[in-house]
């Protein structure tokens, strides 16, 4: 199926500077299938696969698809085999699946060489962060990440793929997509995004206030009090006058790790003190 290019976006040079210095790539690689016999590791600068590592391969084992699988670096050495520049733990996973050949990109470079590019390689690699992850896994229809899609919109909640702008936040961005899945496999859906709406219907929005610990330490309150969780607008109405960012900034101010446990602790303590006394009240007032 040919898919429209309406949505997408060239590649462009803008905004980068141009090179101030002459520059020799070297001869140009070429692409060649490979009998996986025939590759080996040079251990002189190739570290070998440990418990990480294994993990890794595993990770690929099971989700093999050649859709994801980027051509093995090599370069030829005497008597017909290649040593692996990149790409020793997917040819692994590759031979695990019992497939005999791998697409590789012959680089012909020397061991010093070889060295310098595996470092390059293993060491420029641009991070991939959480978020940008999980809009890949949103954009793969990831039935995991729709579910937590699922929750943030139904908690007015935006998971931002760029940097945070704490100058000017916006009331829901956020980039705390580690702690909402959590809280999702941990307390389920229904305390999350209630958890999110305490923030996000809350006062004026409370702009910058979806972090981690906030989150996890509303989830934890929640969970122990279903009473609360299930309180509707009553729970919204007993917030409306909870400043978020005073008791954040109460609370982390002088410490080096606001993401600590101790942290979710004092901020779970500060909720549930509140919605203790406003919750009473309100019950009170309803009798």
């Amino acid at each position: 199926m040919i898919q429209s290019h309406a949505e997408y976006r060239t590649i462009t040079t803008h905004g980068y500077p141009l090179p101030t210095s002459p520059h020799e790539p070297g001869p140009a690689p070429q692409l060649q299938w490979i009998e996986i016999n025939q590759l080996v590791v040079d251990p002189s600068y190739q570290r070998d696969i440990g418990k990480k590592g294994r993990l890794n391969v595993n990770r690929i084992v099971e989700g093999f698809e050649w859709s994801k699988f980027a051509p093995v670096v090599v370069a030829p050495l005497e008597g017909g085999l290649f040593a692996i520049v990149d790409g020793q733990h997917r040819t692994t996973a590759a031979l695990l699946r019992g497939i005999e050949k791998v697409l590789c990109q012959i680089v012909y470079v020397d061991r010093a060489k070889q060295a310098e590019a595996y470092a390059a390689v293993n060491g420029n690699v641009t991070k991939t962060t959480p978020q940008q992850l999980f809009h890949a896994k949103l954009a793969a229809r990831d039935k995991a990440a729709l579910a937590v899609a699922e929750i943030c919109a139904a908690g007015g909640v935006e998971i931002i793929r760029g940097n945070f702008s704490s100058q000017n936040p916006k009331p829901g961005r956020t980039q705390a997509i580690g702690a909402i899945t959590r809280c999702f496999d941990r307390y389920g859906r229904d305390t999350v995004i209630t958890a999110l709406q305490c923030i996000t219907q809350t006062g004026d929005g409370n702009p910058g206030q979806v972090r981690a610990t906030i989150i996890e330490a509303l989830c934890d309150v929640l969970h122990s009090m279903p009473i609360w969780r299930d309180a509707g607008e009553a729970l919204l109405r007993a917030l409306d006058d909870f400043d978020f960012a005073d008791m954040w900034e109460s609370i982390i101010s002088g410490r080096n790790f606001v993401l600590s446990p101790a942290v979710q602790d004092l901020i779970a303590e500060r909720i549930r003190h509140h919605l203790s006394l406003k919750l009473s009240d309100e019950n009170k007032e309803a009798a």
